[in-house]
Formats: C-alpha cells, structure tokens, sequence
C-alpha cells in the first residue's frame, strides 16, 4: 500500500477516526496493531509471517534476559535470528550467484539451485481452496519482504538496548508489536529506537489542530517531493542509465545529477509523510533527513542524510568495533568496515557495495581535514557544500547503475568530454534549484522569511496546486521499497 494513492486515503479514512476515538481506552493498540498489519500484509499476507517471527522471537528474547541468566545467548539469538532472515531473503541469491559464477570460473561444473519458494504458495493455495477461500498467493520464485532491513533493524535495536541497560523491558506484548509494524514508518523508516517510540505508545497522545495541520503539512511536502520532483526526475534519469552506452558525457553527467536530487526527494518525501502521519496521531517520529545537500564535508553530510540509520550503523557496529577509542589505524579500519556494511545494507548487489567503498576512502581522506582549523574557517562555506555534493553525486553512479561495468562506462563518458547538446529539460533544472534556494535560505539567517503562517500555507497551496495539474499518477513505488 502506498502512501501516494487513493487506497491508502480509503486505509486512512477509515483507521484514523477509529483511532481518536479509541486513543484513550484499552483498544488503542490492539485497533493500531491491527491497521500496521493490514496495511503491511497489503502487498502480501506471507509478509506478516515474518515481521510476526522476528518479533515474537525478540520480545521473548528480552523476556528471557529479564531473568537475569543466559543473557548473552538469547541476545545472540536475537541477533543470529534477525541476521539470518535478512540475509537469507535478501541475500539469498546473491550469494548463490556469486558462488555459482566463482565455480564457473575454476572450471566446476558443480552448481548451486536457488531456493525454490513455489511449494509455500502452492500449499497456502490448496489449503485456501479445501477451505472454500477466494484468494489465491501468486506463484512465488523469491520472498524479499518489503521494508524488511527496516523492522530487522528496529526490532534487533530493542534486543541491543536492552542488554546494555538503555531501555526497560516491554511487558505488553501488542505494545512491542505494534512498536515495530507501527505502519507509518514500517516499510522505508525512520528506523525508530525503543527509547523515542515505546513511550509514546504507552501514553495517550494529546491530538491537537496543530498537530493535525503540522502533519497535513508534512503529508504535502513529502507528496510534493514523490509526485512533482522524484518521479519527474526518475523519467530522465531512467532513459540515461538504463542505455548508457547510448548516452554521451553531457546527458550521463546530468542524469547522474538528477538522480542525486531524485533519490533525495524520493526518500525524504516517504519520511515526510510518514512523519506527517505520525504527528496527526499524535506521535512524534524522528528527523530523517537534514539538508544534507548542503553539507560542508562527508562527516557532516552523514548525520544528515537518512540519520535513523546512520546513527544505528554508529551506535551498533562502528562503536562496537571500537570507535574512534583505539587509535587512528584502527579508526579508520572501522570507519571502511562500517561503510562498507552500509552499502550492502542497502542491496544485494556489488553497486551497493563499491559506493559503500567509494564513501569509506572519502570519508577516510577528507576526516583529518574536515577538523582542520584552515578548512573550516577559510575555505568559504559554499565551496566546501559544493565540493561535498560533488563527490557525493559521484558516488550516486555505483548506487543507481545496474552493473559495475554500467558504473565504470558511465564514468569513463564522463570523463571523456565529448560533449553535444544533452537535451536538458528546463523544468527540471528550475524545480532543483528552487529546492536549493529553499534550502540555502532555511539554514540562513533570512530563515525568519519562510516561518510566518502565511508564507508556510502558500507554499503548501503551491504544492497541492502543482500535483493536481502537473504530477503524474501515484503508482511509482518508493526507491528504498526495494531495500
């Protein structure tokens, strides 16, 4: 179920005033567990078998270490069973495939079946039909749930904190539950932290006009940023990056900025509106993205850019590993490490990791000079903000190529500059930078422009106006759908 399509409307209409009127009693959760689950197991009901596991087993899991034995095995466990789901329905078939073709190349004639899924359907089937039920599972090659590296994180998180002592114990299991299927934030984030959310479900919120206009606001904004910027921009990007070899340096090079700014109004517009969501049931969700385009080095754009996640890579690998508590080599050892998990965070494929790669020896060259006292106070700021996105924009091409050899022709057309006229279309150019001016005098003194009431309800006027003339359809699924 998407956020930007009329079933979802239909889904709202119909929870949300439930909702306020069961706030205050008993069924409060139950009525939100509830509505998380339909609308998680929308795209398909086997996806609920897995989310139902992964929490049952780490409610259990902090039960168990509650009792004050085994504490490390059932943290393990949690772990081990988190990791393994993910990286059997994630991973699955890169591994295979990546195995299969390194026997291929030692002359093996050995190979390796992919997991074949089709009996699970094929069994829910029959017995849907002895039990006279209409609906039938589509045939299934591969499950890759959607939003799955999302509630494995924040559910795994609950296990982590609790063993370091962070959060109390959950007694209320439909609490727990609803903590990490709450639908707002379940398939694409804010991946939340025990400590913001939990608490928030165990009160009755106050809901207030605020409240409801803030979120309504924020619902636009994100809805604005998906329809009218991501999906607009996704038309060029895709026509460039799926025929590369048909692309000289000028549209390649464009198309790469494009993308930057589509895959940041792409996500940020999902955050958004699951924020927006959130505050209008009365919930606060955190901040997800920052500006990040205007950061002034790879340090600062990553407590920017998707911070749920950056911070969680902090709090639960990098400082594990060590920090920055063990010396410089060992620093900067955990910093590629961490970069690199990253990357394959996002996908299984060997894009995804060389831009975690390309990220690790960024940030790992640029961190001594970042600190430094003549990079920050004499390199002008817009210099530094432009050299970041820069290099981040760069790093965008293993990120969105559908190969590493895509990746690295692109480059190299880039880099030849044989260049004829790309066919730039305007409105794209004007839509990304109005974007940036709106930015650029967010974080400026000249903010106070943009704060009064009525400057903040003509920019949402602009935007209802421009996605009900110009916008295309809300069938595009979200970018990190697939992550």
């Amino acid at each position: 179920m998407l956020f930007h399509t009329w079933t979802f409307v239909l889904f709202f209409l119909i929870v949300y005033p439930v909702y306020l009127a069961l706030k205050g009693t008993r069924f409060k959760l139950p009525w939100l567990l509830a509505a998380s689950y339909v609308f998680y197991g929308w795209w398909s009901p086997l996806y609920l078998v897995l989310i139902l596991w992964s929490t049952s087993v780490d409610y259990l899991a902090v039960v168990a270490m509650s009792r004050g034995r085994w504490r490390k095995p059932w943290l393990a466990l949690s772990i081990c069973n988190n990791l393994g789901m993910l990286g059997f329905f994630k991973y699955g078939h890169f591994v295979i495939d990546n195995v299969n073709a390194a026997l291929g190349r030692l002359g093996m004639p050995y190979e390796i079946a992919r997991p074949d899924l089709t009996f699970v359907s094929d069994s829910l089937n029959s017995l849907f039909s002895s039990m006279g039920v209409g609906y039938s599972v589509p045939p299934m090659d591969f499950l890759l749930p959607v939003g799955i590296s999302f509630y494995v994180f924040q559910s795994m998180s609950y296990t982590i904190d609790f063993y370091r002592g962070n959060v109390d114990k959950e007694p209320n299991f439909i609490r727990y539950a609803t903590f990490v299927s709450l639908f707002p934030q379940l398939v694409a984030g804010p991946i939340e932290r025990a400590k913001n959310l939990l608490p928030q479900l165990r009160e009755t919120p106050t809901i207030t006009r605020h409240d409801v206009a803030d979120g309504l606001s924020l619902f636009v904004v994100g809805l604005f940023k998906k329809l009218a910027l991501a999906d607009y921009l996704a038309i060029y990007v895709e026509r460039a990056y799926s025929s590369p070899d048909q692309c000289e340096a000028p549209a390649l090079l464009l198309a790469t900025f494009a993308f930057a700014w589509q895959i940041y109004f792409d996500f940020s517009g999902y955050t958004d509106m699951a924020r927006g969501v959130g505050r209008m049931m009365g919930l606060r969700l955190m901040l997800n993205f920052n500006n990040p385009y205007l950061a002034t080095g790879l340090g600062d754009f990553w407590s920017r850019w998707h911070i749920s996640l950056s911070t969680w890579f902090r709090d639960y690998v990098y400082i594990p590993l060590g920090g920055n508590r063990k010396g410089e080599l060992v620093t900067y050892r955990n910093i590629c490490l961490t970069m690199l998990i990253s990357g394959l965070w996002h996908g299984a494929a060997w894009g995804f990791v060389a831009w975690g790669a390309v990220h690790a020896v960024g940030y790992s060259l640029t961190r001594s000079l970042e600190k430094s006292q003549t990079y920050r106070e004499r390199v002008p700021r817009f210099v530094k903000q432009l050299l970041t996105f820069a290099f981040v924009t760069f790093a965008w091409i293993f990120f969105r190529a559908v190969t590493i050899s895509d990746a690295w022709l692109i480059i190299c057309r880039i880099s030849t500059f044989a260049w004829s006229d790309p066919a730039c279309p305007l409105l794209m150019l004007v839509l990304v930078l109005s974007v940036w001016i709106y930015q650029y005098i967010y974080e400026s003194k000249a903010r106070r422009i943009l704060q009064p009431a009525p400057v903040r309800g003509a920019i949402v006027v602009a935007m209802i106006i421009y996605i009900a003339l110009f916008a295309a359809s809300g069938e595009q699924p979200f970018i990190y759908f697939q992550f």
